[in-house]
């Protein structure tokens, strides 16, 4: 299969509050990204067990990412802003500890850590949200199809 002809499916486990809304402004602004890309919409990123994501692409997913909220030190940073942090206070921070679990199992399953990516991101942010997604995309496009898609 040559490159051009090799569409990845990306699995998006989008939280509620910031990386399905995120998606949502992208779509209401009409800002395309490819179209290998399956939206999960779940209430806060922290919901997500190392299991879901080893599981999607043990079924053929060629990667996926994880959209949650900044953290309340990620704002800080920034001053006065009208910007709210995870909503479920620390969800964000499981999903952080649970990346590391992640990635230790992509490499027990002989997977390349580029298969997975957790991005932090406001609702506002339709554009990056887009970008992240071809990003990804053109990342797995050099990886070639999942070795377990067929299997």
């Amino acid at each position: 299969m040559a490159e051009d002809d090799f569409e990845p499916s990306i699995i998006a486990f989008c939280c509620n509050w910031c990386g399905y809304r995120a998606a949502d402004s992208a779509g209401i602004r009409n800002i395309e990204y490819p179209t290998g890309l399956r939206i999960i919409r779940i209430m806060c990123s922290g919901m997500i067990h190392p299991n879901y994501v080893i599981d999607a692409l043990t079924k053929g997913a060629d990667g996926v990412i994880i959209f949650g909220c900044y953290r309340e030190e990620d704002l800080r940073d920034l001053g006065p802003t009208k910007y709210k942090a995870c909503h479920y206070v620390d969800g964000i921070k499981k999903t952080e500890n649970r990346a590391e679990a992640i990635k230790l199992m992509l490499e027990d399953f002989g997977l390349e850590p580029e298969r997975f990516r957790l991005e932090r991101i406001f609702a506002s942010e339709g554009q990056r949200f887009a970008q992240i997604v071809k990003e990804m995309s053109d990342s797995l496009k050099s990886l070639a199809p999942n070795p377990f898609k067929n299997s």
